[in-house]
């Protein structure tokens, strides 16, 4: 069974830091290209990053750039996000997704596969 897990959510102050992981299960991320994305109730699903398949080249969300990074580590099948100076506005549901386009760039629309979410809440 295809499966995206995400983990590495919670609660945390205001300027804190918080790593979240997406584990695949059933099929190999080498040849996807991943997203991030997060929800707030009420508002759209926004992208907040992307790593593409190959090269492994990155987008970020204007409001995410120089404080969130996107990496990934085939061998562990995992992809992460490590966000750093968390602010109350960050505060969301946050999904991975896996784009099954091989390419050079990455993409908010169009993901194959999704996660259930994991909860990260920037309070103080």
């Amino acid at each position: 069974q295809l499966q995206l897990v995400e983990s590495g959510g919670g609660l945390v102050q205001p300027g804190g830091s918080l790593r979240l992981s997406c584990a695949a299960s059933g099929f190999t991320l080498d040849y996807y290209s991943i997203g991030w994305f997060r929800q707030v109730p009420g508002k759209e699903r926004e992208g907040v990053s992307c790593i593409s398949s190959r090269g492994s080249s990155t987008k970020y969300a204007d409001s995410v750039k120089g404080r969130f990074t996107i990496s990934r580590d085939n061998a562990k099948n995992t992809v992460y996000l490590q966000m750093n100076s968390l602010k109350p506005e960050d505060t969301a549901v946050y999904y991975c997704a896996a784009d099954r386009r091989l390419g050079y760039v990455c993409y908010y629309h169009g993901m194959d596969y999704w996660g259930k979410g994991t909860l990260v809440t920037v309070s103080s």
